[in-house]
């Protein structure tokens, strides 16, 4: 048999009897197919000698074909060739403007957790990150509040309005988690655990993918099929820097790849610079040439005192460089044809900051 593959896009309000007409075509030729329904529409994934075949012209005719092979199917750019957008609460990530995600990489007690998502909002973030479980190199270094910093999280949407994207660590916290967050950050560390991926695909929650630090653009693709293969297109690609021979920052953040993912995938693009670099002098340059690259969303660490960061502290911006730095982004934006998302309107007058002396 051949490994021949056509992939043919149908609208969500395709007859079944339409699908199955298809299907049953195919099957005649010694074809196999696979139906996925995803986001407002039907992939049929078609493998055999009849995927080489002109197409029948009495069967209801699809919006979208393309031919491939090997394990990228349901993310590739042809069968959407708009792109997808994801939404996380009020964000929306791939609409064409540039959605700023901010806050401290931990939660790590009430007044940090309040004062840096108070900061980050009063100066245009649009989503708040914060993680409440920290996968860590060593088992000696803080591992995150855990459920206690997830409430914290939930506390500082209340106070902001800002919707909150969080990292999960286990297929068994998936469906808790699901529902009080907004949206899910999958880490580097885990962009191949397969079963975490498939959990969070089935959950249909929108999902932040981390690129591996070791890993391909390739890679990153196939591991995102796994969302995708059940049935969620609400799916971010993120890079967030890869490790080579250059030991001058953390990671090496790969620029390349935002431009060529934006090619190669309908799906949005995120960057990470904050992880990538180590080095916060330099997040704001490679801010703005992320974006410039085509980036569709950043992903930055904030904190109010990150000296005392219990977790990546030397990395994070203080909010007054992060609000100088959105103000460097939204003149960038509008020089190559875009804005920045507009913030959720709310009046920060009212935004309780906690007292630096609360945060420990």
């Amino acid at each position: 048999m051949t490994d021949a593959e056509l992939l043919l896009v149908f609208d969500s309000t395709i007859d079944p009897s339409g699908i199955a007409g298809w299907a049953q075509h195919f099957d005649s030729t010694g074809t196999t197919t696979t139906t996925y329904r995803l986001g407002g529409a039907h992939v049929m994934v078609a493998q055999g000698p009849g995927a080489l075949l002109p197409l029948p012209a009495d069967l209801p005719g699809p919006r979208q074909t393309t031919r491939a092979s090997g394990g990228f199917r349901l993310g590739r750019r042809e069968l959407f060739p708009s792109g997808t957008a994801v939404t996380i609460g009020s964000a929306v990530i791939g609409d064409g403007d540039v959605a700023v995600f901010a806050g401290p990489c931990a939660v790590e007690n009430p007044g940090q957790m309040m004062s840096t998502a108070g900061a980050v909002a009063r100066h245009g973030a649009v989503g708040l990150r914060g993680g409440a479980f920290k996968p860590r190199t060593t088992p000696y270094s803080f591992q995150g509040l855990k459920w206690a910093g997830l409430d914290l999280l939930v506390r500082a949407r209340e106070e902001t309005g800002l919707p909150i994207l969080t990292e999960v660590v286990d297929p068994r916290h998936v469906e808790r988690m699901a529902e009080v967050v907004d949206g899910f950050q999958i880490g580097t560390r885990n962009m191949q655990n397969f079963e975490l991926l498939t959990e969070v695909g089935r959950s249909g929650m929108p999902a932040v993918l981390k690129r591996g630090f070791g890993c391909t653009v390739d890679e990153l693709l196939t591991a995102a099929e796994y969302l995708l293969a059940e049935g969620n297109d609400q799916v971010v690609l993120c890079e967030r820097g890869i490790r080579t021979f250059e030991g001058a920052t953390r990671f090496t953040l790969d620029l390349s790849a935002v431009a060529l993912l934006k090619r190669r995938t309908h799906l949005p693009v995120m960057v990470d610079p904050s992880h990538s670099l180590g080095i916060p002098d330099l997040i704001e340059p490679l801010t703005l040439a992320a974006v410039a690259a085509g980036a569709d969303a950043l992903l930055i660490d904030v904190h109010v005192q990150p000296e005392q960061a219990l977790c990546d502290g030397k990395q994070a911006l203080l909010p007054e460089d992060f609000a100088r730095l959105m103000g460097r982004l939204e003149m960038l934006a509008l020089g190559v044809g875009r804005r920045l998302s507009p913030a959720p309107a709310a009046d920060y007058s009212e935004i309780h900051d906690a007292l630096t002396s609360d945060v420990v």
